[in-house]
């Protein structure tokens, strides 16, 4: 048999020789011939680590697991492969920690803690797979094409994609149950036979390749109306969750993650506080999915990379989740990605840049914090797939930021603002005051609304974009004139700016704020947002009409109807009967309080 190209080139490396340890950070001499970003095996336990420097034959290595106890003269063992993950049927319902062991593989083989030098492959070697070819001896195919299908869960098809660099005739194409080790079809190329198997592999920190980037022409449906009507994310967009301890980034990252309008959902628990991971471990395979009824963890992996795991584990944790939610992009699904929390993965970065004596950034960052942000917000995308055919996928990214003590001039908060198109900018007073989510609709903005226009229009009419901006008018007028109640008083103001901000209140207590352990009202459907948005505004319109012709705010305020508003978020999406009735109320009750008006002016 052959020696293949790897197994010549790590043959040729020499093993090297550890000098000098420094936490996570291994100092390793004779090196040569070792590249960036090569893996390697530390020591006799065979702990993981990856290259981040090279001077001469001397390789500073990041090790992702617990280094006490290693010394001088311990060997390091070349690989002659990047740190990548596996990729194939498997992955979804999948629970991994930064660098792709499965951490249910782990706790049978090793109990409650990760122990050093324990390994365990990413996607399982033994179980067996129902392949549906989908081409034809004889058919040509090029990177990214189809050749068969696995139905993974009930709500994921998951489709085996020709690997890239593979291009040629299908020689023979197999049907039945097979392992991802298996072959399932023959592939006659210009250099031979290549036998493709259903288990590929891909290096973590390299883009998956595309055709084409596309602009971002539909919004990312979350069933949070501060979100979905303010401030939309697109399909294939970036956002920000920046905000205080306990403003509630985590919160409303579970909460997009639940109910975001994607097919796949990849969530990165980077540098999490383990309890809040082990809520999402316990929670997601309770939830239902919202569309098909299912259990959300049909179409969901989870990487959990906790605070007391490795520091350089915690570095890697992104770019695995990212590479898996590429894959998936590749098949033509809609990929949501939510990473909890990049200001983690960024002290990591910190830390290793320290110990590797690099000239310190702002704050004691590296100096290249910018650009390995961009990298990472970059990878998202809608996209023309790497295929014959016109497959477009979509890879949206929201990250969660955590400034120390609330302030969003430091330096990765402003490095992500930069980058990211969408702003939820959370808001420790609202927080306090128990309003969630805690978005401050004054201070967020969305640089996908005007693109997104159109989507808005076609499902709902021009009336909803109309509603929104007079909605967000209100919200901005009630802040100015807080300043005026505060010096002079509430009696100082108008009818009409009194209920401007009675209506303001209506708008951020009945419709902003929202209720994520309720049944009905955790998810909010677009259409329901717009019935909610106008029961309030059309209130507000005929209000401001019947106090012009006389009628004294204090009679309008009592009206029945005005309950019923306030708990219109309660009312279930089947029942949408509901709104069209409290239209026509609202109408009758201020109809009859102006004609009483007028019968007792007359």
């Amino acid at each position: 048999m052959p020696i293949s190209y790897w197994e010549k080139r790590v043959a040729e490396m020499a093993t090297g020789r550890i000098i000098g340890v420094s936490g996570p950070l291994v100092i390793a001499e004779g090196m040569e011939g070792a590249r960036m970003f090569d893996v390697v095996r530390v020591s006799d336990h065979r702990l993981i680590g990856e290259i981040i420097e090279i001077r001469g034959d001397r390789a500073s290595i990041q090790v992702y697991e617990e280094t006490s106890g290693l010394g001088p003269g311990e060997p390091v063992y070349p690989t002659g492969e990047s740190l990548s993950v596996e990729l194939g049927p498997g992955l979804i319902e999948g629970i991994y920690d930064g660098i792709q062991r499965p951490l249910n593989v782990i706790a049978e083989m090793a109990g409650s803690r990760i122990k050093r030098g324990i390994d365990a492959a990413g996607i399982d070697r033994t179980r067996k797979w129902r392949f549906e070819p989908r081409v034809n001896v004889g058919d040509l195919v090029q990177p990214g094409d189809v050749v068969g299908v696995v139905q993974e869960t009930p709500l994921v098809e998951h489709r085996i994609m020709v690997p890239t660099g593979v291009s040629g005739t299908v020689q023979d194409i197999y049907m039945g149950e097979f392992t991802v080790e298996e072959t399932v079809a023959v592939i006659s190329t210009a250099s031979g036979p290549y036998e493709l198997k259903m288990l590929q592999k891909w290096p973590v920190r390299k883009g998956r390749p595309y055709k084409e980037k596309l602009p971002v022409i539909e919004p990312l449906i979350t069933g949070q109306r501060v979100i979905d009507t303010f401030f939309p994310p697109g399909k294939g967009g970036t956002a920000a969750v920046p905000g205080p301890f306990g403003s509630g980034k985590t919160v409303v990252q579970h909460q997009l993650a639940k109910w975001a309008d994607a097919d796949i959902i990849v969530y990165v628990g980077c540098g999490e506080r383990g309890n809040e991971m082990t809520d999402v471990l316990m929670e997601f395979p309770q939830l239902k999915d919202p569309r098909s009824g299912e259990p959300l963890m049909k179409r969901t992996v989870l990487v959990a990379n906790t605070s007391d795991m490795p520091v350089a584990a915690r570095e890697a944790s992104i770019y695995t989740g990212i590479t898996i939610a590429e894959y998936f992009r590749d098949m033509g699904y809609s990929v949501a990605l939510f990473a909890d929390s990049t200001s983690r993965w960024a002290e990591a970065l910190r830390e290793m840049s320290g110990r590797l004596e690099e000239m310190p950034g702002e704050e004691g960052y590296p100096a290249y914090l910018g650009s390995r942000l961009a990298e990472f917000y970059e990878r998202s995308g809608r996209v023309k797939c790497l295929c014959s055919s016109e497959r477009i996928g979509a890879l949206s990214v929201v990250g969660a930021v955590s400034p120390p003590g609330g302030d969003l001039s430091e330096p990765v908060t402003q490095a992500t603002l930069r980058i990211v198109k969408v702003f939820w900018g959370l808001d420790s007073s609202l927080a306090y005051r128990r309003h969630f989510p805690a978005i401050n609709w004054l201070t967020s903005y969305s640089l996908y609304t005007d693109r997104l226009k159109p989507y808005y229009v076609e499902r709902l009419g021009e009336e909803f974009m109309s509603l929104r901006s007079t909605a967000m008018k209100i919200l901005q007028q009630e802040s100015e004139l807080q300043e005026i109640v505060q010096l002079v008083g509430l009696d100082a103001l108008t009818e009409s700016d009194r209920l401007t901000m009675e209506t303001a209140r209506s708008i951020r207590e009945d419709f902003l704020h929202q209720n994520a352990f309720h049944d009905v009202d955790t998810y909010t459907s677009l259409e329901k947002q717009f019935k909610m948005l106008k029961a309030i505004l059309s209130f507000h319109t005929q209000a401001l009409d019947a106090i012009k012709k006389g009628v004294r705010l204090a009679d309008i305020l009592k009206l029945q109807v005005r309950e019923r508003i306030a708990k219109a978020k309660y009312i279930d999406e089947t029942e949408s009967q509901r709104f069209d009735e409290m239209l026509e109320e609202i109408s009758q009750s201020i109809g009859d309080l102006v004609r009483k008006g007028e019968d007792a002016s007359a």
